[in-house]
C-alpha cells in the first residue's frame, strides 16, 4: 500500500472540527462509556501535560489531576469516537510541550501562570462550510453575450 492511501484512510477517520489543545491547558473531556447495554458520559478535568501528533488521526493528548492526594492521568485520543468533547477551561503560559516534571510538584510548585484568552471563540468547534452556488445556464449565456459585445 503507498502511504498516500494510508493517508486518506487516515483522514477520512477524522473528526471535522476539533478543539485546539495545547500543553498547559486546564481541559473538560467528556467521554463514553459502556455499561453493559448503556452508554454513559464521564468527565475528566484536568492539566494537559503532553500533545502528540497533533495533525495525526492518531493525535492524542494526555490529560492530569490530583485527587485525594493521588495524581491521576489519562491519555486521551483527540478523534476517537468515543471522546464526546473538549472544552478548555483555562489557558497557562508554559514553555514546552511535555510537562513531565508536574509529577514531581505538589502545591503551589505545581501552579501554572494563567493567560488570558477568548474562552467562547477556543472552544466554538463548528464547521464552516462554504456553500458554493452557481447561477443558472441562462443567466451565464447572457453573461457571455453582454461580455462579447464590442465596445463602441
Amino acid at each position: 500500500m503507498s502511504f498516500s492511501i494510508l493517508k486518506q484512510i487516515g483522514d477520512a477517520q477524522k473528526k471535522k472540527a476539533v478543539v485546539d489543545v495545547r500543553s498547559g491547558d486546564t481541559v473538560r473531556v467528556t467521554q463514553k462509556i459502556k455499561e453493559g447495554g448503556k452508554f454513559r458520559l464521564q468527565t475528566f478535568e484536568g492539566v494537559v501535560i503532553r500533545v502528540d501528533r497533533k495533525e495525526s488521526h492518531t493525535a492524542r493528548i494526555v490529560v492530569r489531576k490530583v485527587t485525594s492526594g493521588v495524581g491521576v492521568e489519562k491519555s486521551y485520543l483527540i478523534h476517537s469516537p468515543l471522546v464526546e468533547k473538549i472544552e478548555i477551561t483555562k489557558r497557562s503560559k508554559v514553555r514546552r510541550n511535555n510537562l513531565s516534571y508536574l509529577r514531581e510538584r505538589s502545591g503551589k510548585s505545581a501552579r501554572l501562570a494563567g493567560r488570558d484568552f477568548d474562552r467562547a471563540a477556543v472552544n466554538d468547534v463548528t464547521v464552516e462550510e462554504v456553500e458554493v452556488v452557481e447561477a443558472p445556464a441562462e443567466e451565464k449565456a447572457e453573461e457571455k453575450a453582454v461580455a462579447e459585445e464590442p465596445k463602441a
